[in-house]
């Protein structure tokens, strides 16, 4: 909203200043800032509402260390994140752009997702919370719009110049042409790292139907990838600093890939419009970290299923929006991890058990940060360590705009 005022302030009355809303760079900066700030004055309100509404955690005994202290303390936290991640969007991004209009979708619907999930939980008394096939009809139902929009909008495109920049010329302005309804994705470590899906299945699809195997492809990710945030929101702090590390990485490759200087210098995709996703990534990122004010070691507040599947939803929705999706395993390593650790412990005992009469277990528990638990690392020391990996992860991931 922010932009728009300025914007006519600048044209109508040519007001010094006005212009700098122009800016992706001062925007996000405002984003972040203004995100920190609503999650910092916030935060203790929510917190004591949530309070006042008896929305502490139930806790059952896993034998973790420290695990019964933490009964009491009150989750649905993502109000806050939603609240800080929003605010500034509405505020400092371009609201006519059509990625910012899904991602502000993708928020609301899996906020709201997680929010019924949490509500049953507490309100009526239901310890599993909102049965997983309603979880994965709203997740499906996301993705068929994701995949859709990007399918078949006609402000979703890719451009490509008839010659490109070289590196020592970069402020020459070349030819062009737009690619609209794109149907190419980047895949990392290849040369001209490019990838067309239809291609898939070697031709066998008419590819008027290309949108079908994208739009399956769209509803896997944003459903393994919320369901890893959702599962990795164990422990203190872990999830909101794992989605604050891949939300700066995503914010980088918004901004290089909606940057046609960078973009040509770097032989990336060059997706028009895609830079306003940096201001969304800022203002998630700030989100995140303000919301670790109140859930870092020892948390004074969980984020629920409210937070943690909007999380992982805005991730996966942000990487298919500026065609990095094939980089999530490297990127979204951690939640990718976490998810495989209860799938292959589930799957090992089931077997195990027929097999044997006695069920058997990979891990000491799962999901993976509770086995480093119960093997007696801190809860504080294991978030840590995984913020490293999470770094890690996110270096290699931006190290592929150049390893091919």
């Amino acid at each position: 909203m922010l932009y728009y005022l300025f914007d006519y302030l600048d044209k109508h009355f040519n007001i010094p200043g006005a212009g700098v809303f122009q800016y992706i760079s001062f925007r996000a900066l405002g984003a972040t800032v203004l995100s920190l700030f609503i999650a910092a004055t916030w935060g203790k309100s929510i917190i004591n509402l949530l309070r006042r509404k008896q929305m502490g955690e139930s806790i059952r005994d896993l034998g973790l260390a420290g695990q019964l202290e933490k009964a009491g303390t009150p989750t649905m936290g993502g109000f806050i994140i939603l609240a800080s991640l929003l605010i500034p969007v509405l505020l400092f991004a371009k609201l006519s752009n059509v990625y910012i209009v899904l991602l502000i979708i993708t928020a609301i619907w899996t906020g709201g997702i997680g929010f019924l999930d949490d509500y049953l939980k507490k309100f009526k008394n239901n310890k599993d919370g909102l049965a997983g096939r309603f979880k994965i009809v709203g997740q499906v139902g996301l993705g068929l719009i994701v995949g859709i929009t990007l399918s078949f909008n006609d402000n979703v495109k890719i451009r490509v110049y008839d010659q490109p920049l070289l590196s020592s010329n970069l402020g020459e302005v070349q030819r062009y042409h737009d690619i609209i309804h794109p149907t190419i994705t980047t895949i990392p470590f290849i040369k001209n790292n490019e990838f067309d899906y239809k291609t898939l299945l070697f031709g066998w699809l008419p590819e008027e139907y290309t949108w079908v195997i994208y739009t399956i492809i769209a509803i896997f990710i944003i459903t393994a990838i919320s369901n890893g945030a959702n599962i990795t929101d164990g422990i203190d702090g872990l999830a909101a600093g794992v989605s604050g590390i891949i939300a700066l990485t995503l914010g980088v490759l918004a901004y290089l890939s909606g940057n046609t200087k960078f973009s040509q210098y770097l032989n990336i995709m060059y997706i028009p419009n895609s830079g306003e996703l940096v201001i969304f990534c800022a203002a998630f990122i700030g989100a995140c970290v303000g919301f670790l004010w109140y859930n870092a070691y020892p948390a004074q507040v969980f984020m629920g299923d409210t937070g943690s599947l909007m999380l992982g939803g805005v991730i996966a929705v942000v990487a298919l929006a500026i065609r990095k999706e094939w980089l999530i395993p490297v990127m979204c390593g951690i939640f990718i991890v976490e998810n495989a650790s209860v799938i292959l412990q589930v799957s090992y005992f089931k077997y195990t058990k027929r097999k044997y009469g006695e069920g058997r277990r990979i891990f000491l528990m799962s999901p993976l940060h509770h086995h480093y638990q119960k093997k007696g690392i801190h809860e504080a020391k294991i978030v840590t360590r995984f913020w490293i990996v999470g770094i890690i992860l996110a270096i290699l991931t931006l190290a592929t705009l150049k390893l091919r």
